[in-house]
């Protein structure tokens, strides 16, 4: 599978009425818009084609569904029925643009040197990032935005599967409801989930649909989960950071690996 042929499978799937395709040879990415508003969304086919590699068909069907979704909510107005139950906060890279593609700005706090913690309106099958002019709509405060979001990520369920390498235990939290990175807000979870650590802690969030908190008990452990949270990064349909963070009474540090030697970059705190 090469961009060629992945250019010409997305584009069948993706064609219909009302749409423009078009395709960016020099970033080779295609962009898929609504005709009328002309609002859309890029997607990298380098990427789709290396997802491939790993899921087949999978992936696919896994780009075809996020973009069709992605459309659909683009330049409809946003129904908020339910803010109290609506309101998440979703984890983006730093290089996440700071607003949206009209250029009204995004609701969103720092977190770490990494993360930033961005507030989006759930919408059942997909979801609104907050923007300043939905925030003024809604006759929202930053405040209240926050209070909310980050009260609905305390009742995420936070059930993980257990895995053992070299001596080293993992969890992994992948429940694909968009919000599986934002767990890492929640302070409640963490800490109980200290509490059962024998070596040292460490948390990645290599993309939005996947968690993963490491009990690193020999040095061996880091090297595992510089390449586990890299392969990740590759996979993600919103990829967040390759980096993992080290977790202790609260705070989040960067985690360094190189060869069998890690280094923690101290300072970069969780709030």
């Amino acid at each position: 599978m090469d961009s060629i042929k992945m250019k010409k499978i997305l584009t069948e799937k993706l064609e219909q009425s009302g749409r423009n395709i078009r395709y960016n040879r020099e970033k080779d990415q295609l962009r898929i818009e609504n005709a009328d508003t002309k609002k859309g969304i890029e997607v990298s086919l380098p990427s789709v084609v290396g997802k491939w590699n790993e899921k087949k068909d999978e992936a696919i069907a896994e780009t075809v569904y996020y973009i069709n979704e992605a459309l659909a909510v683009m330049g409809k107005e946003t129904i908020v029925e339910e803010a109290e139950k609506q309101i998440f906060p979703v984890i983006r890279s730093t290089s996440f643009p700071g607003e949206s593609s009209e250029g009204v700005p995004f609701v969103f706090d720092e977190h770490t040197a990494e993360t930033r913690i961005y507030y989006a309106v759930d919408l059942g099958n997909t979801y609104r990032m907050i923007d300043e002019q939905l925030l003024e709509k809604q006759s929202w405060t930053r405040d209240q935005v926050k209070e909310i979001a980050m009260f609905n990520v305390r009742s995420l369920d936070t059930e993980m599967k257990r895995d053992e390498v070299a001596g080293n235990v993992f969890y992994f939290l992948n429940s694909n409801d968009g919000y599986d990175a934002s767990r890492i807000l929640n302070e409640s979870f963490l800490k109980d989930m200290s509490s059962k650590m024998e070596g040292e802690m460490t948390i990645a969030v290599p993309h939005q649909d996947v968690l993963i908190i490491g009990d690193m008990r020999n040095e061996t452990g880091y090297d595992v989960l510089a390449q586990m949270a890299m392969s990740f990064f590759a996979a993600g349909h919103v990829p967040i950071t390759a980096l993992s963070f080290l977790y202790e009474e609260g705070e989040l540090e960067p985690v360094f690996i190189l060869g069998k030697n890690k280094s923690k970059n101290k300072g970069d705190s969780k709030e």
